[in-house]
């Protein structure tokens, strides 16, 4: 829903009605993830994607239904061997694309949900999308981390009960609406959207109601040290995969916004000193990536010993030669790290891409921090078999 707000906010402001269709499960190559969405507008027109053209004109067509009869719908599109082409998902993959009626009266909360987007403000989305009585379909939850309050409402007191604990709205059911409000904590935790399956009532054990759980959880974090060209080209590279980017250095003449226009933040301190603020500050999380291109060890070691002693990050990795990395090596047992904190280091940083410039040295590193996150290889898929797409390597990337 994130990438298609914008359109969608319009639309819902304006008084009209909007269809939407949401993936919420995926299954073998599905080419799009849990949570991509597609908009069919009040003026015919498609906006955002659920399969990268595959199903778009089935899902098209059942928008349009969803939106006249007002009944939302929960639709599977995939490939048999009989007819490989009947619904044209000619990748291989399964989606269970969830489709319903968007306006004001159906999605109230929508514009509290999109003023938590623009602040960063982490929300988890919880819709019911499957149970035995219809009549429960579509029911939502807001659930935030406890303590956060939406700031532009006005509640009533039961309701500010409610928001001070991190949950409004229900889904008809005090008991499911207390599991959803746990597991969909955890899932916003890590930046993970998914289907949740209970009992009618919200038991952990029955099966009969599916509930899907929109992650919105800030954005994740790349830090990147050492405010060289090749910090520029990762910066670039970083923003454009989705990251919060923070490029810093020691050295005032060289960490200047200018120099780092598609970093969000530029800051001039110590590496070693700004990380442990950061981790004290509890924004140090296990999507965190942290790329150390500074390849001098009077910065480096002391970043490193604490970065690899941090308990949960997506990955650290470091810049420099063979030599650089055998002498950095040596200096961090120095410091009484051990071998299994050794071991989390990508040290040189990057796949060997045969890169040169600072741009495919950007890419090399991306591509091993991609290859981290979904569990892949990095061998040319030319010479494999088997799935394309992996699922999530560790629960800690977005």
């Amino acid at each position: 829903m994130r990438e298609v707000m914008s359109e969608l906010l319009a639309w819902w402001r304006a008084g009209e009605t909007v269809g939407m269709g949401t993936v919420v499960a995926t299954f073998r190559s599905a080419p799009r993830p849990a949570g991509a969405s597609m908009l069919v507008g009040p003026d015919g027109s498609a906006v955002g994607s659920v399969s990268g053209g595959c199903v778009e004109g089935a899902v098209y067509e059942l928008a349009q239904e969803v939106v006249g009869s007002g009944t939302p719908a929960l639709e599977r599109y995939g490939v048999s061997d009989d007819d490989a082409f009947a619904v044209g998902l000619t990748c291989g993959g399964i989606l269970d694309v969830y489709v319903e009626k968007v306006s004001r009266e159906t999605f109230p909360e929508l514009e509290e949900i999109a003023a938590d987007l623009d602040a960063g403000r982490p929300v988890a989305v919880a819709t019911v999308v499957s149970h035995p009585d219809p009549a429960l379909l579509g029911r939502r939850l807001l659930v935030r981390p406890e303590g956060i309050v939406h700031e532009d409402r006005v509640v009533d007191e039961a309701e500010s009960r409610l928001e001070v604990r991190g949950l409004s709205g229900t889904t008809g059911s005090a008991r499911a609406d207390a599991a959803i409000h746990d597991d969909a904590l955890g899932l916003l935790g890590v930046g993970r959207s998914e289907v949740l399956e209970y009992g009618p009532d919200g038991e952990r054990r029955g099966e009969g109601m599916r509930v899907f759980v929109w992650a919105f959880a800030p954005k994740p974090r790349m830090l990147v040290f050492g405010a060289i060209d090749f910090a520029a080209a990762v910066a670039r590279v970083g923003s454009f995969l989705g990251y919060q980017v923070t490029v810093c250095d020691a050295r005032p003449v060289f960490a200047t916004a200018s120099r780092f226009p598609e970093a969000d933040d530029v800051v001039v301190d110590w590496p070693h000193r700004y990380l442990e603020a950061e981790v004290e500050a509890g924004r140090i999380d296990g999507r965190t990536v942290i790329c150390v291109l500074t390849h001098d060890p009077k910065f480096d070691v002391p970043l490193l010993e604490v970065a690899l002693r941090l308990p949960e990050v997506a990955y650290v990795g470091a810049m420099g030669s063979r030599r650089t990395h055998d002498d950095r090596m040596a200096r961090l047992r120095e410091t009484g790290l051990d071998e299994h904190e050794l071991s989390r280091l990508s040290s040189p940083i990057g796949l060997d891409l045969g890169a040169r410039t600072p741009e495919e040295t950007a890419v090399s590193i991306a591509a091993e921090i991609i290859a981290g996150q979904w569990g892949g290889t990095g061998e040319r898929l030319a010479g494999t078999t088997g799935r394309i797409h992996h699922d999530e390597a560790h629960v800690g990337t977005d």
